[in-house]
């Protein structure tokens, strides 16, 4: 049992340190208000994205009482169902009228509870690092009462405002190799990055679905971060990380792509079977940590940009897959299904490679009757005029400012 004394501690803690602390910059994403009224938001995102930060803006900014409290507290480890009257008698207490629960999804019978604060006439704020346990209760009592939005890493636009530099090359050669997760942005340790992905792999994911195979699972991780845009079967690696199931894999990367840390996007095709046997393009949350933990240096920068623009793409679309022909086209974006538009991602663009980065996003462009692409450089700009429509070269840092 939790004392209602720990969990007003617990937020009395919280509001002392806010008041001391730095707002910070001002996300891209806002929370939306619109429906605020009869909706539960959930924002979701990978862990020390800024969920925290984003919540306590959101707090500053209102005008009506409201409560924060973070579920991860030390203190509320233990936290039961028999606890949630004790924490009514502390928002009655307060008289709030806006709940703000960080990291939620550990809570027994949460959804139950916000849905009852829901009928209450209360507004809700959530926050969770994990995808699939969001999903999974949402889709059960929350139904229809709720307004997702997904939080990542700082953006460029967003990093610039950090650093106060503005939008160059030199500017994003740095954010390359840097990414977005604002502690590190701060502090350059490296180590912060190092532990925060053992933390995902070890809370997220080991103990909640309690994995006994921790090395296997630790070189799989391993195996991704390495090949970061490079395409990828389960089947094919089961020996290598000393697996025997291809399932288990499956299911551990379903595991990492809830946590945010990898994505995995799949091919296009009209067959839903050839989606699911095709291999897969794997994408870290963050190319500073793809950088910083890779146990080689990472010299081929087309695969760093190359995540980098699926990052900046991901912030905005939620449909995105690659194609695959006779050529290759990195990105299309899906709106409902159908593709609408398509990337090509070459680091420097030479007479070498400039025939097979055109090849790839043609092919793509007469496939589905698009009429524009564009490949995203370090730092060249041109426009190439096709049989098939127009293509644009732009350089990441001026692409990404209009997305």
């Amino acid at each position: 049992m939790i004392l209602q004394q720990t969990i007003e501690q617990v937020i009395q803690e919280w509001h002392d340190r806010i008041s001391m602390d730095e707002e910070g910059i001002i996300r891209e994403k806002a929370i939306p208000l619109s429906s605020i009224s009869s909706h539960a938001t959930i924002i979701s995102g990978i862990r020390r994205c800024g969920k925290s930060t984003l919540l306590a803006q959101h707090y500053r900014g209102l005008t009506e009482p409201a409560l924060y409290i973070n579920f991860e507290h030390p203190l509320l480890m233990d936290f039961s169902t028999t606890d949630y009257a004790r924490l009514d008698n502390v928002i009655a207490k307060h008289n709030a009228q806006w709940l703000l629960f960080d990291e939620i999804q550990s809570l027994p019978n949460w959804e139950i509870y916000v849905r009852q604060k829901l009928d209450n006439h209360y507004k809700v704020v959530i926050t969770g690092s994990n995808a699939s346990l969001l999903s999974q209760e949402l889709g059960t009592l929350l139904t229809g009462r709720h307004i997702t939005m997904e939080l990542f890493p700082f953006s460029y636009t967003e990093y610039l405002k950090l650093k106060s530099q503005t939008s160059s090359y030199e500017s994003f050669h740095e954010y390359l190799f840097a990414g977005g997760f604002p502690e590190y942005l701060k502090t350059g340790d490296t180590q912060q990055l190092s532990t925060l992905f053992q933390d995902i792999l070890y809370r997220d994911i080991i103990v909640r679905y309690s994995i006994k195979e921790v090395s296997s699972l630790q070189r799989l991780a391993n195996f991704l971060l390495q090949n970061v845009g490079n395409k990828f079967s389960a089947s094919k690696i089961k020996q290598a990380i000393s697996v025997k199931a291809t399932n288990t894999i499956l299911n551990w990367c379903n595991y990492l792509s809830n946590s945010y840390l990898f994505s995995f996007i799949e091919k296009y095709s009209y067959s839903v079977r050839s989606q699911m046997v095709s291999p897969k393009k794997i994408y870290a949350a963050d190319t500073g940590l793809a950088y910083s933990l890779s146990t080689h240096s990472m010299t081929d920068k087309g695969h760093l940009l190359e995540n980098l623009v699926y990052i900046a793409l991901r912030n905005h679309y939620s449909q995105i897959c690659y194609y695959e022909g006779k050529g290759e086209c990195d990105f299309m974006v899906l709106k409902n299904g159908t593709p609408t538009q398509l990337f090509q991602v070459c680091a420097e663009l030479n007479p070498d490679n400039l025939p097979r980065e055109i090849e790839g996003l043609e092919e793509a462009m007469r496939t589905f009757s698009i009429p524009n692409g564009l490949i995203v450089t370090e730092n060249q700009t041109d426009t190439i005029q096709t049989d098939n429509g127009k293509i644009e070269v732009q350089p990441f840092w001026k692409w990404s400012m209009h997305i």
